[in-house]
């Protein structure tokens, strides 16, 4: 299967879309200043607690408290603690936990008051970014995520992903780690490491552990609350979530993140850094690899389908509702209960696909079109559950009930990508009232003057709506451009991009960064 990543970088964020079969089934738009991401340790300070949600509040820096639930302090609670106070007071100079003696294990069922107090000081991760009005979520079963493996400290244990299915693999495994993983650590194997040599496996637990010696250091006489340890980028997690053999391609038009991902990739062993490409092509990035069309298409309320029939997807405050509806889609050659399955399975695999594109998260409740026979109900059950296997999100899938409905539970790890779709009137911009479209050009031209006047640059080009962009190029000798060029003695390109509204325009120099004049 053919799989590309688009990684679209800007000063203020990078954009990430990932493609399989030129369709787009993932899409993240990460902040270069966000901070509170899913996988960050802080060193946090306990500011209430809550008997009657059995839960206490932690201070983590940001402007609401932070949630830390009793069944989220982890088992080996008390061992994280006796191993924070005294690193925090710089006693413990050492981040090893070979000869650390356990403590037991706290009581499953026990009260959040008898562990935690106020002004306690805790090692806490992330583990659900702030979403709307709340704060982050955290957990004290602290885990670092690598490549191959999960490294989880003061555990002891091994375990293999369910996930992989040959026994002498498996076996083969969990020797192989047991034997070179340190003491007092436990380690979770993923899907990744199948058939993955020992040099690969060897070198991602040492990246681990030396997080880990990042994290104590990090620890030692620190004031919370702190940020002790940040997990890598978006871009860098998604390589070490989905990279795989059926990989084609890595597209970027930022030379930093070129670089910084053929490091990366070279830094995990891999063999791959030649799919690594630097895009410098005319059209924006997202344009040419039809992104921006997948985007508007896919993020509105309405998504139609190939066939004609459409989603209808609406958020309320407590779940998720996706009505499936077959539109104009007619089959006179078959019956009412096969065209209603071929509708149920089309949308079955878009529903799959929109989950893991938005993001969505919690309670997600799918009304199908209703189907009468029961085989069809499982067959259609089993192809959504298919589906939803490439889905890396935690959640749940219940049979379709009485009434034709599917629910789901899916993990929120971070804020829904929430898209706007709509666009203000081109020609009145929200306002009610319009520019006189005559203006447009003079308007154009007066600002090329003003940046040959200033040289600012001797050659740009001009980016607009298509409309635009066909009125300026007409002619071949008397064209508006050859007559700009003329009057401003600027080396001048005029091209449509379809993703601008009809009267925006934009200049860029030969370097592709933007002239920006008030």
């Amino acid at each position: 299967m053919n799989s590309e990543l688009i990684i679209k970088a800007t000063d203020s964020e990078v954009q990430i879309a990932f493609l399989k079969e030129k369709q787009l089934v993932e899409f993240h738009n990460e902040k270069r200043n966000r901070s509170y991401v899913a996988g960050d340790l802080y060193l946090g300070r306990v500011t209430k607690v809550m008997p009657g949600l059995n839960a206490a509040f932690v201070d983590v820096g940001y402007d609401k408290d932070a949630f830390l639930h009793y069944h989220d302090l982890g088992p080996q609670f008390k061992s994280l603690g006796k191993f924070l106070l005294p690193t925090l007071s710089k006693n413990r100079k050492e981040a090893t936990l070979k000869g650390f003696g356990l403590e037991k294990d706290i009581e499953k069922g026990g009260k959040i008051g008898d562990v935690v107090a106020e002004k306690h000081r805790l090692l806490v991760q992330i583990t659900k970014e702030p979403i709307s009005t709340k704060g982050p979520r955290l957990s004290c079963e602290i885990s670092l995520a690598g490549r191959y493996m999960v490294l989880v400290p003061f555990y002891n244990k091994v375990s293999v992903s369910q996930k992989i299915n040959d026994e002498k693999e498996r076996e083969r495994l969990l020797r192989l780690i047991e034997s070179i993983k340190p003491d007092n650590f436990g380690v979770i194997v993923r899907t990744a490491a199948t058939g993955r040599k020992v040099v690969d496996l060897d070198n991602d637990l040492r990246d681990l552990v030396s997080k880990w010696e990042q994290c104590h250091k990090a620890l030692m006489g620190a004031q919370a609350p702190k940020k002790v340890l940040g997990e890598i980028d978006r871009t860098s997690a998604l390589l070490r979530d989905v990279l795989n053999p059926s990989f084609n391609n890595i597209y970027t038009d930022s030379t930093e993140l070129y670089e910084d991902i053929k490091k990366y990739l070279k830094s995990i062993g891999s063999d791959k850094q030649d799919i690594v490409k630097l895009y410098q092509g005319k059209k924006t990035l997202f344009e040419n690899f039809g992104i921006h069309r997948q985007i508007k298409s896919l993020f509105g309320k309405t998504v139609t389908m190939s066939s004609g029939a459409y989603l209808i997807i609406e958020h309320t405050e407590a779940l998720h509702v996706i009505d499936v509806n077959s539109g104009a889609r007619t089959k006179s050659d078959k019956d009412q209960e096969t065209n209603a399955l071929d509708v149920n399975i089309e949308a079955a695999k878009e529903v799959a696909r929109q989950l893991r594109l938005r993001d969505m998260g919690g309670i997600i409740v799918v009304d199908f079109i209703d189907m009468y026979k029961a085989e069809n109900k499982k067959k259609l059950y089993e192809v959504f559950k298919e589906e939803m296997k490439a889905d890396r999100a935690k959640h749940k899938i219940l049979p379709l009930s009485r009434f034709g409905l599917l629910q789901i539970t899916r993990q929120r790890v971070r804020p829904e990508m929430n898209i706007v779709t709509t666009e203000k009137c081109p020609s009145c911009n929200g306002s009610g009232e319009i520019q006189p479209s005559i203006l447009l050009v003079d308007e154009i031209e007066n600002k090329l003057k003003h940046i040959a006047s200033e040289k600012i640059t001797k050659a740009l080009t001009v980016y607009t709506h298509p409309y635009i962009e066909s009125y300026i190029n007409r002619g071949l000798f008397n064209s508006v451009r050859k007559k700009w060029m003329s009057r401003t003695g600027l080396k001048l390109k005029v091209l449509p991009t379809t993703s601008y509204q009809m009267l925006e325009y934009r200049f860029f120099d030969t370097k592709g960064d933007e002239i920006e004049i008030e």
